[in-house]
């Protein structure tokens, strides 16, 4: 045990990573929400499991790529053009009826104020209002997802644009090739894909009667591109309720010759937001919705982030705003990161009794016999195969698991026993074991995308 205690030292940061990954390229594709409104809480949590995701897998040694898939094209994006038309009449005094389908929150309202202080009047007698309307509110509804984004600590690759699959006839090229090997067929009216062929339970549509190609076509033109642009597994992160959608994109990729398990879905499930235990009101049918934003302004980064994946993502989870807010060992992120701060404080305070934190040779680890040294010291081996069990099984919540318990064990033993004491050869070993496991609570917090702080 005391030999592991060593590899630690040695390590410092570099603890924990692993080459199981050997440099196999990776995207991680992740949030791709609408840019029709605000990012919600739901999709918060989905952005910090792919980004967490993101970072185990780096740690394992692959080669990762973050990417957000923008759905700027179809019928949202023109029903949002027409939602800022509307209010912009509403705003110059018309009286408007504005259907129950079209984007309802105050956003919309702002967003139209902001386009008639830019075109004025004259935008209504413009031929081109949709486009302006539905271009303007993209773009900057767009920004306003990267600035939040941003605030919780999660940053892209890239951004691709779902326009770029219909750029060059590309979509209606990948339709033509399934038809030409007879995975695509019609039957006068609409175009299917041969879905039951690989399992699903039945046939899937990816031509309207209309023409219009559906959200199936996109995603099997976008995750050929995917496989094209060189990556060798994909990692989808998903809303829960996407489900039923698994068997036919798995499906799609078989068809266009790639293996089925190069492809994987991690399902995220709904948040239920809390405010000392009862439940927050969250009604998206008056455009009225707990924003991402909201509640890393009210909680904080590190707060949200651990708390989003506190539980597996396939399943639901509470989150307590209030809870996320406190100061105190109730609060299973302050828990953690005072457990790191408490042992800055003890480095700090060996420093100051002239005490130096001494080299692996200098500390005689066979001093470190109590039950409770020898289960910490147990602990922090088993953080990389940890790291590589997350990375295979894509749970990031094993780490704020593997956490709670560290810091657990830590705080009870602080509590009980001194670390600096009279007997100079024990404190020198205990030092070095409280180094270590500062050490371990750094690089797995760092992983999280949570700070470790040095004072609390």
């Amino acid at each position: 045990w005391a030999a592991s205690l060593q590899e630690i030292d040695e390590a410092r940061e570099q603890f924990g990573k692993s080459e199981i990954g050997k440099g196999q390229k990776v995207q991680v594709e992740f949030v791709s929400a609408n840019p029709t409104g605000p990012l919600h809480i739901g999709h918060a949590r989905g952005a910090v499991t792919g980004d967490v995701i993101a970072s185990i897998l780096q740690e394992a040694g692959y080669s990762v790529f973050r990417e957000y898939y923008v759905n700027n094209v179809g019928n949202q994006m023109n029903t949002l053009g027409m939602s800022v038309f509307l209010r912009c009449r509403e705003l110059l005094g018309e009286k408007v009826e504005f259907p129950p389908e079209y984007y309802q929150g105050e956003y919309i309202a702002g967003l139209a104020r902001e386009l008639l202080e830019k075109h004025g009047k004259a935008l209504l007698e413009n031929p081109d209002y949709l486009a302006i309307c539905r271009e303007y509110a993209s773009a900057s509804i767009m920004e306003g997802i990267k600035e939040d984004l941003a605030a919780l600590g999660v940053a892209f690759n890239d951004y691709f644009p779902e326009s770029e699959l219909y750029k060059n006839d590309g979509l209606q090229k990948v339709l033509r090739e399934l038809q030409e090997k007879d995975f695509i067929y019609s039957d006068g009216k609409t175009l299917w894909f041969r879905t039951t062929k690989y399992g699903d339970e039945k046939d899937r549509v990816v031509v309207r009667e209309n023409g219009e190609p559906t959200y199936f076509a996109s995603d099997l033109a976008y995750h050929k591109k995917k496989y094209e642009r060189g990556f060798e597994k994909i990692i989808d992160v998903w809303g829960a309720d996407h489900h039923g959608y698994i068997p036919r994109m798995h499906a799609g990729i078989q068809a266009f010759g790639y293996k089925k398990e190069s492809l994987r879905i991690v399902l995220v499930q709904l948040v239920n937001l809390l405010r000392e235990g009862a439940p927050v009101a969250m009604s998206t049918r008056s455009g009225e919705f707990v924003t991402l934003r909201e509640v890393v302004d009210e909680v904080g980064k590190d707060a949200a982030r651990y708390n989003f994946l506190m539980r597996r993502s396939d399943s639901h989870l509470d989150f307590d705003l209030e809870l996320a807010k406190k100061q105190s060992n109730e609060n299973p992120v302050f828990y953690v990161q005072y457990a790191h701060a408490r042992i800055c404080s003890i480095m700090r305070t060996a420093a100051e009794r002239d005490f130096a934190v001494p080299a692996f040779s200098e500390a005689n680890l066979s001093r470190l016999t109590i039950p409770e040294e020898i289960t910490l010291i147990k602990l922090l081996t088993r953080y990389p195969e940890m790291v590589e069990g997350s990375a295979r099984s894509l749970e990031p919540h094993r780490f704020t698991f593997y956490l709670s318990e560290l810091a657990s064990v830590f705080h009870s033993y602080y509590n009980k026993h001194r670390v600096i004491s009279e007997d100079a050869e024990l404190s020198r070993a205990r030092l070095f074991l409280a180094k270590s496991i500062g050490i371990v609570l750094k690089n797995a917090l760092n992983l999280l995308g949570v700070t470790a702080p040095e004072k609390m």
